[in-house]
């Protein structure tokens, strides 16, 4: 897996795309928890759960079907009042893009067994050819260390370099669409 700053990272940087109008505070937080969510699954290996299962590590919530769901149901719950509107659709555009940016990032990884992208209609776990991101440690403990430098020089490499490059594109974007300022 990519780490916890990789995807929170690549959500904020997504939430940069929008108007000031939809990118509060708290639709950039809820993003990053959406990007972060997926690796809730760890907990499974607690009650016994096989990384390779269902319900294991990289599978149904590293989906995109789970990116959808996610992002409807954090729409219904924190934008209630905007769910049928177009400001709602972009919302669970947004977060759904969010999660699923949990399931490409892990793609682009050194290890594990790759990511359920198709559960729960094709379990089968899929990588990128191309995996430049260093798997990161699951563990706070085994993060800390030569291990967890190396995976975060290869996020600012492949995810923060990228990621900033976008969002100063995104604001360059949005300052010349703006109607001149009368003074």
């Amino acid at each position: 897996m990519a780490s916890i700053f990789a995807h929170a990272f690549t959500a904020y940087a997504f939430s940069k795309t929008f108007s000031k109008k939809i990118s509060t505070t708290k639709f950039w937080m809820l993003g990053i928890v959406c990007a972060i969510l997926p690796d809730a699954d760890v907990i499974s290996f607690k009650f016994g759960i096989r990384y390779e299962d269902f319900w294991g590590h990289r599978g149904f919530t590293h989906s995109f079907a789970f990116s959808i769901l996610l992002g409807i149901l954090v729409t219904l719950v924190f934008y209630r009042k905007q769910v049928f509107t177009k400001d709602g659709y972009l919302l669970i555009l947004y977060f759904s893009i969010c999660t699923a940016s949990h399931a490409l990032l892990d793609a682009m990884t050194t290890g594990g067994l790759g990511v359920a992208f198709f559960s729960p209609f094709d379990t089968t776990r899929y990588f990128f050819d191309w995996r430049p991101i260093q798997v990161s440690p699951i563990g706070i403990h085994r993060f800390l260390g030569m291990k967890g430098i190396k995976v975060l020089l290869s996020e600012i490499l492949w995810v923060g370099i990228p990621g900033t490059i976008f969002i100063l594109a995104a604001l360059y974007i949005k300052k010349t669409k703006q109607p001149p300022q009368n003074e």
